[in-house]
This record gives structure tokens, sequence and C-alpha cells, in this order.
């Protein structure tokens, strides 16, 4: 990147993640003469990481649907994903020379399943555009009766700028250079930055099952989240999750934490359905021919067949039955029960795990003092904020990534 300091611009963006890079190629191609600044050596670093290096881009979905998956402020974002919906998007990087494919849960990938494609294309968006990128850390908003000026950088470089956008991303994953930094330049404006939480972040449990299970990956799994305070189930979803020395992981998990607000010990309770595909007559049935091929064995030794050896002790502990129990002993009761169990494993819920561990931060820059229809402050004049850095976030699927390509878009053909 360029370390050349010019110093006026119509546009200064700093922040070069997703929402960023797209806002900056966006307002060049617009022939406003533009400036990225990063604070990493080559711009897209937590981009890399997402999508477990694949990169979700977006989802396939309508504005609606979109929203829909947005817990957290979501009309706020309509004028944005009605400007730039996820096919626009779609269409954009295609345009770019980057092919896309659309996998389960309408989630869309680079064809290549590389991560770094898409950063790449972001990359070469901005060059053809006309951006200047800049390595460094800016320290301080420039701003004067009312209106942003541009910005100060560590080392005491200051870059004019009529407008300037802030795309500093969360506290997520700070090794990538999200460390909070756009939530001090909201604050030096007199926003107000709402607390900031974990989302899409994995769980820890109560008790010592899921250590005693570390590393052992479910597939094929049902769970069912339910909030104990106001006794009702919040989530359910199919798929994948992992048991870790802490608690509960995987894509399954991750998703569950944005369902849970206000996290308290106690409050939450995940139930886990390891046989969802078998109704309960259907699995006593097969404990009946299992317990049968085995009567003559102890209970602890005859059900490698229908759990993964990991999870045996485990399992044989809650059901109460004693281990050595031969299976031609065990009662119709202890066999419905354990199939009660089989259908709905729960695991106590005490908290989140570390903001930093999450994929995305909750909280932000309060929507109520940012126009939701040109994603600029309603304090100070010229001064712009897109992508994670605002209070909005979603599911996982592609959903947040989606967001920050539309706040960028809209912040960047905003500007004057």
């Amino acid at each position: 990147m360029n370390t050349r300091v010019s110093q006026t611009y119509d546009a200064l963006v700093i922040g070069g993640g997703a929402a960023g890079m797209l806002a900056a190629g966006t307002a060049a191609a617009r022939g406003l003469r533009t400036c990225l600044v990063e604070k990493n050596a080559r711009p897209g670093r937590k981009l890399m990481i997402t999508g477990k290096g694949r990169c979700n881009v977006t989802n396939d979905c309508d504005v609606q649907e979109l929203i829909a998956s947005v817990p957290s402020n979501g009309r706020f974002l309509y004028s944005a994903a009605s400007a730039f919906p996820p096919r626009d998007v779609m269409a954009f990087f295609e345009a770019q020379g980057l092919p896309l494919k659309v996998e389960r849960g309408n989630r869309v990938f680079p064809t290549s399943d590389h991560a770094v494609d898409v950063v790449d294309t972001l990359i070469r968006y901005m060059k053809r555009s006309g951006v200047e990128m800049l390595t460094g850390e800016a320290k301080q908003l420039l701003l004067e009766d009312g209106t942003v000026q541009g910005a100060e950088l560590q080392g005491g470089a200051r870059i004019l700028a009529r407008n300037v956008l802030v795309a500093c991303g969360g506290v997520s994953y700070p090794g990538t250079g999200s460390t909070g930094d756009g939530y001090a330049f909201a604050r030096q404006a007199g926003h107000i930055v709402t607390p900031l939480r974990p989302s899409l972040v994995p769980l820890v449990a109560a008790g010592t099952d899921c250590p005693e299970m570390m590393g052992l990956s479910l597939k094929n799994t049902a769970i069912h989240v339910w909030d104990t305070k106001k006794k009702k189930e919040i989530y359910h979803d199919f798929g994948e999750m992992l048991f870790t020395h802490f608690g509960l992981s995987g894509p399954m998990v991750l998703s569950a934490s944005a369902h849970m607000r206000d996290m308290a010990p106690g409050r939450y309770r995940v139930v886990v359905d390891l046989k969802p595909a078998l109704r309960p007559e259907q699995l006593d049935a097969r404990l009946q021919r299992d317990f049968e091929a085995n009567k003559n064995r102890d209970f602890s030794n005859a059900l490698s067949a229908l759990l993964p050896r990991k999870m045996i002790p485990v399992m044989v502990r809650r059901s109460g039955i004693a281990p050595d129990t031969k299976c031609n002993q065990i009662t119709r009761e202890q066999r419905r029960a354990f199939a009660e169990l089989l259908k709905a494993y729960p695991v106590e819920i005490t908290g989140f795990r570390p903001v930093e561990e999450a994929i995305v931060t909750s909280g932000g820059v309060s929507v109520k003092e940012i126009n939701p229809k040109t994603m600029e402050s309603k304090r100070v004049a010229g001064l712009y904020f897109a992508g994670e850095v605002i209070d909005v976030d979603a599911y996982t699927g592609g959903f947040n990534l989606q967001i920050a390509f539309c706040t960028g878009r809209l912040a960047a053909n905003s500007m004057s």
C-alpha cells in the first residue's frame, strides 16, 4: 500500500474491511478523490478468516428475509438493503470477475472456496476506481463547528477530507485489527455507543460433561434453546456442533448465541436431540433391539452402535443406570427414560466466551443517531458509519457481510 500522505481528499475511509473497501471503491468510482487508511499492511484481514477461510459473501435472499435475520435494529437497514440487496452484491462481485455459488441455507461463497479471492477482488476494485490506499492508524477525527474535517493519524500526519467514513469493525478477532477504534471516534463526535456484547460466539456450560467430551463433533444433530426466564423455546436448528473444554461450539451453537440476549448464568439451556431422525417410539424399538442383542453384556458396553465412544460414559452417568447392569435386567421404565435422555440431553449454559472470540460484535454506534437513508451522522455533518461498528448484527449465513456491503455502499453514494 502507498505510504505517501496526500493531504486533501473528498472522501476518507477509515478501515479496510468489507464495508470500508467497498465504500472506498464506490466513492472513487463516483469521481470523489478517495483515500482509505488501514492499520494493517494489507486490507481485508478479517475477511480472510470468515466462513472458515471460504468467505460467506452474502445470503441469496430478499430484503425482507435479510431484515428478519437481523435481531438488533433490523428495520434500520431497510434503505441500505433495498439500495444494494443481496442479488446486487452477487452481481457486483461477478461483474468484477469473481464467480460465486449458492449453498445450503442460501449461503453465497466464491466458487474457488478461497476468501483471499474476495479480498483480492475488492482490492482490484479500489485500484481500478482510483482509491489511494495508505498504511496508517487513525488517532482521532478532526472536527470543527459540527462538521468533520478529516482525521489525524498516529505520528501526527493529518488527512483532510469533507467526508469521513468510519468502518473500523467491532472488537471481535482483535488480531485482525478490529480493536474498537471506531467506537472511540464515535464517542469523540458525541455519539452514544450501546454496550458491546459477543454474538455468534461459543457458549460456556456448567458441569464436567462437556470437558469430558472435548473434541467430539456431532453431525446431523438437533438442538433446542430454552429461555428459562421466559419459559419458552427461542431457537432450534439441525446440523453440526462441537463439545469443547469450556462448553459448546460449532455452527449451530454460534447461530444460537445470537438469540441469547441478556445472558445470565442459568438463564439458557441447550437441549440436544441426539437421534432427531427417530420418533420416540422408533427409538424405544431400537433400544429394545440393541439390548436384546447385547442381553448378557453390561449396559456401559452395549452402546457403541448407538453413541460416539467419548459420549458413552457421560450418557451412562446421566441415565442413572448402573454401568454394570446387564442389558436384560434394564427395566422398561429405565429404557424409556434413557430414550428420553437421548432425545433431550440438557446442557446448562453459564455464559458466552469472550467477545474477542466472537464472529461479530453486538452493540455499537446507536442507530438513533445515524440517518438510515444515508448512513450519515445526525450529530456531525460529513461523518458516516458503516459495517460492524454500527449497532446492528445478524445471524450467521452471510447476513453480516451483506450488512457491511450495503451500509458501505449507501454511505459512499451519499457523500457530497
